[in-house]
């Protein structure tokens, strides 16, 4: 069949669009279709490196998921990383174009056109159907011109829309009627439908407002989909993290994660939201890390100017005290860089200095070069590890600008494919009483057998139990893939129950 397409477009940011399309790429899924996501341009410091090593926004790849795809760029094809107030590095096809002030960028626009057709039309030649998701809102009228993120995307795909807007944060009648006013006459003909995203209460208390809403645009309300907090969704923004920075399960093991000013890719940490004896939490600017058993400094999209953050509110301070208390230190990426003895930045490429002094936890030095290295890895344990136990080989991936040198083999994995090519590279580094250590391989706790004997060391230095498993417990214990292969077929259930699937089919051109 040709190729159709959808476009979930929204009244503003996170108003769930990122998991409609998610949800309808499971249900088409489900209902026999080759389906396959797409995000012309994405705004988000969290991303994901595809088996031919190019970087793409993490919420597309979850949208892959869920279509039970393997991840590509084409899906994503321009990404654009914030790495000040107002500039950012630009990604096309998932690899470093340049870094742009957002002005410049604006600009730019006109060219980033040829490369989104590009994706979009290899796309079109593979999959049935596409699932098509906006950027922040079609309304913003600052940004019409060249816009390549919603009407001007749903023209090059010449499809329909569906708005969605998110009523628990109020007045999102305002927001549907208000986005509705503020299009074209022809950019209104394509919304064909609403949905009102993250309901609670009593439905029969919105109907007078639904009713209002058709009646006043002459566009059916497909649904309205319940606020949902018992469903697993990984999201790539970092407004997901509120609901984290005062968590408290009451685990017996406690993590604390620095929430950096420039956090990147905090997705690594997701799996410890999910083990039963653990506390996973953000601590925000402010905030005491208080009595953790793990202090995490996760990656960093401006490593030295967090590094200066950490000095400059107290938590390198803090970070050193709970080491020399007995605690447990790890950083991932840039957090591992700010472990060792210096960074330096010779090119200039994150800031004006040339070079700052880290925590000297690790007797390791970065320099920050040019190149991005951006890999898919498999990994195993460093054979001279003496503090870890094999736990069968790794799979994660690597996003850095840093190169890191050390003088000892006291390294925590050693990666043995990179890219599906075979090698044989130490990577990161352990302390020599092991509580502290570094990767530059993001996605390492995902790996059920590595994140179970991490927990498990922590409790046994905390003098908590620690019981050998017996085999069948081994493989009964938490599998996070397969978890999230039921959680997205959970999301499927709870749209299709709450969802007009008869219109949203005939709208998409299926019926």
């Amino acid at each position: 069949m040709k190729c159709k397409s959808l476009m979930i477009q929204g009244t503003a940011s996170h108003v769930g669009k990122s998991v409609l399309v998610a949800a309808f790429c499971r249900i088409l899924r489900q209902d026999g279709y080759n389906v396959a996501p797409f995000k012309a341009q994405n705004m988000a410091l969290n991303s994901f490196i595809t088996r031919d090593g190019r970087e793409m926004g993490r919420a597309q790849v979850v949208q892959a998921e869920a279509a039970g795809l393997e991840p590509e760029v084409d899906m994503n094809p321009i990404l654009i990383k914030p790495n000040t107030d107002i500039g950012a590095q630009i990604i096309i096809h998932g690899r470093v174009y340049k870094n742009m002030s957002a002005s410049l960028y604006h600009s730019f626009k006109k060219d980033a056109l040829g490369f989104v057709r590009e994706s979009f039309g290899r796309l079109r030649e593979k999959y049935d159907f596409i699932v098509i998701e906006g950027a922040g809102s079609p309304a913003e009228i600052n940004l019409r011109e060249n816009d390549i993120a919603n009407m001007g995307m749903a023209e090059i795909a010449d499809c329909p829309v569906v708005l969605a807007g998110d009523v628990d944060r109020g007045g999102v009648f305002a927001s549907l009627v208000g986005t509705i006013e503020l299009l074209t006459e022809e950019e209104r003909q394509r919304i064909k439908g609403f949905i009102i995203n993250k309901f609670r209460g009593d439905i029969s208390l919105l109907k007078p407002g639904l009713d209002f809403l058709e009646k006043r645009t002459g566009i059916p309300v497909l649904g309205t989909i319940p606020y949902f907090k018992d469903i697993y969704i990984q999201e790539e923004d970092s407004v997901s993290l509120e609901r984290l920075m005062a968590a408290n399960k009451n685990g017996k093991v406690d993590i604390a994660v620095i929430y950096l000013p420039h956090i990147s890719n905090f997705t690594d940490f997701d799996p410890f939201e999910r083990e039963p004896d653990v506390n996973l939490r953000y601590v925000g600017h402010g905030e005491g890390v208080g009595d953790a058993d793990v202090i995490i400094i996760p990656g960093s999209k401006n490593t030295i100017d967090d590094l200066n953050y950490l000095y400059n509110c107290g938590y390198a301070g803090e970070i050193l005290r709970h080491y020399k208390k007995g605690g447990s230190v790890v950083g991932v990426c840039g957090g591992y860089q700010m472990l060792g003895e210096y960074i330096a930045d010779p090119y200039r490429v994150e800031t004006s200095l040339g070079k700052i002094s880290g925590m000297g936890l690790l007797p390791v030095r970065t320099t920050i070069e040019k190149e991005k290295v951006t890999s898919q890895v498999r990994a195993n344990i460093y054979p001279l590890n003496r503090f870890f136990k094999d736990t069968g080989e790794l799979k994660g991936y690597e996003i850095h600008m840093g190169l890191t040198g050390f003088q000892e083999e006291r390294h925590m994995f050693e990666i043995i494919e990179r890219d599906g090519f075979p090698i044989s590279v130490p990577d990161g580094f352990i302390s020599e009483d092991g509580i502290v250590w570094g990767t530059y391989i993001h996605g390492i706790f995902d790996n059920d057998g590595f994140r179970e004997e991490f927990i498990r060391r922590i409790k046994a230095a905390k003098g908590l139990p620690v019981a050998a498993r017996s085999e069948s417990e081994a493989e009964a214990s938490f599998n996070f893939q397969e978890f999230k292969e039921t959680q997205y077929d959970r999301l499927a259930t709870l749209v299709r129950k709450n969802i007009d699937m008869e219109t949203f089919y005939r709208i998409a051109g299926l019926r």
